[in-house]
């Protein structure tokens, strides 16, 4: 690879990382991505560097579907793979969409018949005991 190269691919990486921190703090909001990437160490970095780039970068920037519709996928995604902190963070996420707490009750009972029941059990959880905690921060 010539310096030239590299030099386009590092540009066009850090812009599709700005992009991403963007979208990140759009939808997750400032406070969190600031906090999580407040702890990251040399061992973290690559990882949150990762996630940055190309989960909110590459991926939440297409503008093939919505947010909203990317919120509610994540929350399924999540609760089949019991990513209960994860889940939580985006339940926060998907409210900042526009989703509304029907949607979500009614996204995670269809979990509960594609995915499971514990699954499901746990996700009404997590996502309850976020809802409560955005109500009692005067978010909701």
């Amino acid at each position: 690879m010539t310096d030239q190269e590299k030099t386009t691919r590092d540009d066009t990486r850090r812009e599709t990382y700005e992009a991403g921190l963007a979208v990140r703090r759009e939808v997750l909001g400032a406070e969190h991505v600031d906090r999580s990437l407040g702890q990251v160490t040399e061992f973290s970095r690559p990882i949150q560097e990762l996630v940055t780039e190309y989960c909110w970068g590459a991926v939440w920037t297409d503008d093939g579907i919505d947010r909203r519709t990317r919120s509610l996928l994540n929350l399924v995604m999540l609760t089949a793979l019991n990513r209960s902190h994860e889940l939580g963070v985006h339940v926060r996420g998907a409210i900042r969409n526009g989703v509304t707490i029907p949607e979500i009750q009614s996204t995670l009972m269809q979990t509960a018949v594609y995915v499971g029941v514990p699954a499901a059990l746990e996700s009404f959880r997590v996502a309850e005991a976020k809802i409560t905690e955005m109500k009692e921060a005067g978010e909701l």
